[in-house]
C-alpha cells in the first residue's frame, strides 16, 4: 500500500468523527418554543380575539352590529343643486317683477325747449332701497331729488320731492311672475304750500316730464298719494316680456284751491307699460319699453285767477325707451347691473317740448 494512503484514511476518519459529534450535540439541544401568535390589528370589520357568548340567530352580536352600522350603510346622497334662475331683464321705469335686497340709483337727464325755443334741462335722481323679509315680500323706500336749469324765461331751482314707502310682492308660477305693489307718498317735498319757492315749484313741475310722467305722485308735493299696482310677466331663456298698470289716488294735504300746483282737493292718475328684454350674452341685455300715463279725473289749473280744465293734450302722454344693460357678478351673491337708455315723448305735451332723456340706472343686488 502506498505510503500516502494511511495519511488520507486518517484524515477521513477524523472528519467523520467530528461530524458525528456535531450531529449528536444538535440532537441533544431542546426544541425552540414556538413564537407567540400576534393578534391581527383591530379594524372595524375584524372580529375580536375572544369569541363572544353565543346569541340567538335573530339577535346579531355587538361586533356584527358595529360592522353593519359602520361599513354597510351607504353614504347619504347629496342634495341636488338647484339650477340658477333664468336671467331677468330689468325694466327702465316700470317696477321689477322680482323682489330682492337692492340699492338702486336711477338718474334721468332731460333736455327740452320752451314755446319760444329756449333750451332747458332737468336732472331727476331716484334712490331706492329694498330688503326681502320673505322670498316673496320686500318693503321699499324711494327718495327723489330734482334740479332744473330753466330756459331764459323761467326760474332755476331744485327740490327734494315726496318719498315713497310701500311693499312689493312677487310670486313665481313656472316661467311666469305676478307682482303686486301697495304704497303711499309722504307729503314732505319742497315747493309746496300756498307760497312755495318759485324755483322749487318749477323744478317739481319739470321733474314730471323728465321722468316721462311715470312718477307724478312724487312730484305732486301738495298731495299725499295712495299707490296700488300690478305687474305680470314671462321670463324664459333670456327673454322677458312684462306688462304693468298702476293707479294713483291723490289727496291734497297742503296748499288750497288758489294754489297753482294744487287746485283740486283730489286727483286720480294712472300709468301702464310694456317692457321687452333679451340677453344677447350672459353679461349684456337689451331692453325697450312703451309707457302710457293718463289722468282719470279731470284736474284743473289756474289761469288768470280762474280754474279751467287741463287741455286735452295734457290729459295723457306716451313715451318709449330703449337701451343696453350690463350684468356683473362681484361676489357670491353680489351683482351690479348698470344700464343706460334713451327715451322721448311720442305725443303732446312732451313732443311739443322736444323732450329727449338719457337715463343712467345703477342697481346693486346683494
Amino acid at each position: 500500500m502506498p505510503s500516502g494512503l494511511p495519511r488520507t484514511l486518517a484524515l477521513l476518519a477524523l472528519g467523520a468523527a467530528w461530524l458525528g459529534v456535531t450531529a449528536l450535540a444538535r440532537a441533544e439541544e431542546p426544541a425552540p418554543s414556538p413564537a407567540p401568535e400576534v393578534p391581527p390589528a383591530a379594524t372595524e370589520t375584524s372580529p375580536p380575539v375572544t369569541e363572544p357568548a353565543p346569541t340567538p340567530p335573530s339577535a346579531p352580536s355587538p361586533a356584527e352590529t358595529t360592522t353593519v352600522s359602520k361599513t354597510a350603510a351607504p353614504p347619504a346622497p347629496s342634495a341636488p343643486t338647484a339650477p340658477p334662475p333664468p336671467p331677468y331683464s330689468l325694466p327702465w321705469q316700470l317696477r321689477p317683477l322680482t323682489v330682492g335686497n337692492v340699492v338702486r340709483l336711477d338718474t334721468s337727464a332731460a333736455a327740452y325747449k320752451d314755446a319760444a325755443g329756449n333750451s332747458g334741462n332737468t336732472q331727476a335722481m331716484m334712490l331706492l332701497g329694498s330688503y326681502k323679509i320673505t322670498p316673496e315680500i320686500a318693503p321699499i323706500v324711494r327718495l327723489g331729488f330734482v334740479k332744473n336749469d330753466a330756459p331764459a324765461t323761467g326760474a332755476d331751482g331744485s327740490s327734494f320731492v315726496n318719498p315713497v314707502v310701500g311693499g312689493a310682492y312677487s310670486h313665481k308660477i313656472d316661467s311666469f311672475r305676478l307682482a303686486l305693489f301697495l304704497g303711499t307718498t309722504i307729503p314732505i317735498g319742497q315747493g309746496a304750500g300756498q307760497t312755495p319757492s318759485a324755483g322749487a315749484a318749477a323744478a317739481d313741475a319739470a321733474g314730471i316730464n323728465a321722468r316721462s310722467a311715470m312718477d307724478n305722485a312724487m312730484f305732486a308735493v301738495n298731495y299725499m298719494t295712495g299707490i296700488v299696482g300690478a305687474g305680470f310677466g314671462f321670463i324664459s331663456n333670456g327673454f322677458t316680456a312684462q306688462v304693468e298698470a298702476t293707479l294713483f289716488q291723490l289727496f291734497r294735504v297742503r296748499g288750497n284751491d288758489m294754489t297753482a300746483s294744487a287746485p283740486d282737493a283730489t286727483r286720480t292718475n294712472s300709468t301702464a307699460g310694456l317692457h321687452l328684454g333679451y340677453f344677447i350674452i350672459p353679461q349684456l341685455s337689451l331692453g325697450g319699453e312703451l309707457r302710457y300715463q293718463r289722468w282719470l279725473s279731470h284736474p284743473n289749473r289756474l289761469a288768470m285767477g280762474m280754474k279751467v280744465p287741463f287741455v286735452d293734450a295734457n290729459m295723457d302722454s306716451v313715451t318709449f325707451a330703449v337701451g343696453p344693460r350690463a350684468h356683473f357678478k362681484l361676489g357670491k351673491t353680489l351683482w351690479i347691473r348698470p344700464g343706460i337708455s334713451y327715451s322721448q315723448g311720442l305725443d303732446k305735451p312732451l313732443s311739443d317740448g322736444k323732450y329727449k332723456t338719457i337715463q343712467i340706472d345703477i342697481p346693486v343686488i346683494f
